[in-house]
C-alpha cells in the first residue's frame, strides 16, 4: 500500500489523499502562485481534524 499525503496551509487543508508525486506537484503550483503550503501525510491531517490539534510548522535549523 502506497502512502497518501493531504496538502496544507495555515489557512486549512486545500488538497485532500494524493501520491507523493502528485502533492509534490501540486506544492510547486501552490509556490509559483506565492502560497506557503506543506506535505503532511493522510495520518497527521485525520489527527489535526479528529483531535482539534494544531498544524506544527516544520522547522529547519
Amino acid at each position: 500500500m502506497k502512502d497518501k499525503y493531504v496538502i496544507y496551509t495555515k489557512n486549512g487543508f486545500l488538497e485532500n489523499v494524493l501520491s507523493r508525486d502528485e502533492a509534490i506537484e501540486k506544492i510547486k503550483q501552490y509556490h509559483e502562485h506565492g502560497v506557503d503550503a506543506y506535505i503532511i501525510s493522510e495520518t497527521e491531517a485525520k489527527r489535526i481534524q479528529e483531535g482539534d490539534e494544531e498544524f506544527h510548522l516544520p522547522k529547519w535549523e
